[in-house]
């Protein structure tokens, strides 16, 4: 549930970023809106992965990975958004724990492949 609703609001600020916004930002501000609206689509698609698999393989790695994932596109994406949305350029500081988050859970599920692969050997 979480990755369509996160999918959703994908698609509607990538959408608000192309047509209300485009004439009233700066290139530089479009650019970080894009990016925030790219990373929370990967990482949206990842949580789609993480959703659609069966519960009986949810292992505390698994549900670690998918809420470093959920809470890295809030503080991530969220912290440009807000940024490009009202100027306040501490909202940059908060941006880097966001991606530590993505980090935490990309190593989360590489630990939970490298386990299964060694046991499936």
């Amino acid at each position: 549930m979480s990755a369509a609703a996160s999918g959703f609001l994908t698609v509607l600020f990538g959408a608000f970023g192309a047509h209300a916004l485009k004439n009233s930002l700066m290139p530089a501000d479009l650019s970080i809106w894009q990016t925030a609206v790219h990373y929370q689509m990967f990482h949206t698609s990842a949580l789609l992965v993480l959703g659609l698999m069966p519960a009986a393989r949810a292992t505390r790695t698994l549900r670690l990975a998918g809420w470093c994932l959920g809470a890295g596109i809030a503080l991530f994406s969220g912290s440009l958004y807000l940024l490009v949305l009202t100027g306040r350029t501490w909202l940059g500081a908060v941006t880097p724990l966001g991606g530590l988050l993505f980090l935490v859970g990309w190593g989360a599920l590489a630990r939970h492949a490298w386990r299964h692969w060694r046991e499936a050997r």
